[in-house]
């Protein structure tokens, strides 16, 4: 018995956090948050960012001496000359050598030092390009996230305005019954109903588009039961328009990842230039190089008066014919180029055409900052204007709406005619959400110029 109730409580707790897990609600930041963690172009950008980490590595490396160690053994077979007699004979001997190289870059035109330079712009201009990458996934993740909660209230005002009708359904047939209204009237406030369960199937499934839009954008695996919480980021805030276009232009300048990266690839580029001139000079490499080797063959016996060869010995021990043969060598090797083809000079060339064309990209990349700038002030200044325009609709709207209701319930007006201003209110309602969100996320952007992040960390 306890074993069934412990089963049961096992079990009620396990769906009660099935349930929870189910009815779980995304706020921005999680969105944002699991976009970036997961989204493969920022996975790619990440790994690029890894690879300009091994790229100047490689550039340190070129400063380091380079060492290299060799062996042989060796066996001879066949024909080779008897120490003793001089003669040929078949035998095997056999041979053991080894050596090691070091070398070193003195002077190199300056190549090496420029490479290393290089190489920290290019990790810093993949950063730049993973910040890029980010913000941008950030701010469609917000523009998405937006349209839900815009498709939400839509629906809640959809459904309202059914309940709404519903009660006018029912004050209707009353006056009908009554004798104070034609039964045309309450096939009129029928219909209305009919085109208002049309008007919330139409909200229903722009809010699942929506959904599914941002679900898709986050890369979820499963997104059946996802939703969004209600946000209260997303309020009417007109401090950002309080500023000039020219002062977030200048403020965009400093805090944009793609003018940085702009910048960053000019001054990549000035460092080619360098690297390539550097050919042009002199290279002096320092060097060492040990060699020795061991024999294995019987040693001639000479004669100590006459040097004549009066038999063979075992050879010396093999550690004691290693330090014996030993030998050393070391020195400095000074390379003068002279004439390679025009190759250098041509690389050279190369390298200022590219320097000139990332001056151009960086000049194109201002104005098209500027251009942005501009237009998103002036976007989300008119979407303010377009808001408080809507506002005001609204608020005739819903007067003569108030007022169509009077007189319909004194018989002045028939339900035909009440319905057309119920219509023009439900638009008029529409109208002020599109024109409110549509105003949040224009702010947004110019936020986002001026440096102010999507989600506050």
């Amino acid at each position: 018995m306890n074993r069934k109730k412990y089963f049961s409580l096992l079990l009620l707790v396990l769906t009660h956090f099935y349930s929870m897990g189910q009815t779980r609600k995304w706020n921005l930041e999680e969105c944002v948050k699991y976009a970036l963690d997961h989204n493969i172009s920022i996975r790619q950008s990440e790994l690029d960012t890894q690879t300009a980490v091994i790229d100047k590595k490689d550039a340190y490396g070129k400063f380091m001496p380079s060492v290299s160690a060799s062996a042989s053994h060796s066996w001879n077979i066949g024909l080779n000359q008897d120490i003793t007699t001089g003669l040929l004979k078949n035998q095997t001997t056999q041979f053991t050598s080894a050596g090691a190289n070091v070398g070193i870059d003195i002077y190199k035109g300056l190549q090496n030092v420029n490479n290393l330079r290089k190489a920290k712009l290019s990790l810093l201009a993949s950063r730049y390009q993973l910040q890029k990458m980010q913000e941008d996934i950030a701010l469609n993740v917000a523009n998405a996230f937006l349209q839900v909660l815009f498709n939400k209230e839509n629906l809640k005002v959809q459904n309202e305005q059914l309940a709404i009708d519903n009660k006018q359904l029912k004050r209707t047939q009353e006056l009908v019954n009554a004798g104070n209204l034609p039964k045309g009237d309450l096939l009129d406030v029928k219909a209305t109903i009919a085109a208002d369960n049309q008007k919330v199937i139409a909200a229903e499934n722009a809010l699942l588009i929506s959904k599914l839009s941002l679900a898709q954008l986050l890369q979820l695996d499963s997104f059946d039961n996802f939703d969004v919480a209600d946000s209260e980021e997303f309020q009417m805030n007109q401090s950002i328009l309080n500023q000039t276009p020219t002062s977030i232009y200048n403020k965009a300048k400093q805090e944009r990842a793609e003018l940085k990266i702009a910048q960053t690839n000019l001054e990549i580029a000035q460092k080619n230039v360098s690297i390539a001139k550097g050919a042009y000079q002199p290279t002096l490499r320092g060097f060492y190089n040990f060699n020795t080797r061991v024999s294995y063959a019987d040693v001639a016996l000479r004669d100590p008066t006459t040097g004549a060869i009066i038999g063979t010995q075992p050879p010396p021990k093999f550690f004691d014919q290693f330090n014996d043969n030993k030998g050393q060598s070391f020195g400095a090797q000074l390379n003068i180029p002279i004439f390679s083809g025009f190759a250098v000079r041509n690389n050279v060339e190369r390298s200022k055409v590219s320097f000139e064309k990332s001056k151009i990209a960086l000049e194109q990349q201002e104005l098209d900052l500027q251009r942005n700038v501009y237009t998103a002030f002036t976007d989300a200044k008119g979407a303010l204007k377009a808001y408080e325009s809507a506002v005001q609709a609204l608020d005739s709207r819903l007067e003569s709406y108030n007022y169509a209701k009077e007189k319909f319930e004194v018989g002045l007006m028939n339900a035909f005619e009440l319905s057309q201003s119920q219509t023009l209110l439900s638009a008029a309602q529409s109208e002020v959400l599109r024109a409110k969100y549509d105003y949040i996320f224009k702010t947004k952007i110019v936020e986002f110029y001026f440096g102010i992040p999507i989600i506050k960390k």
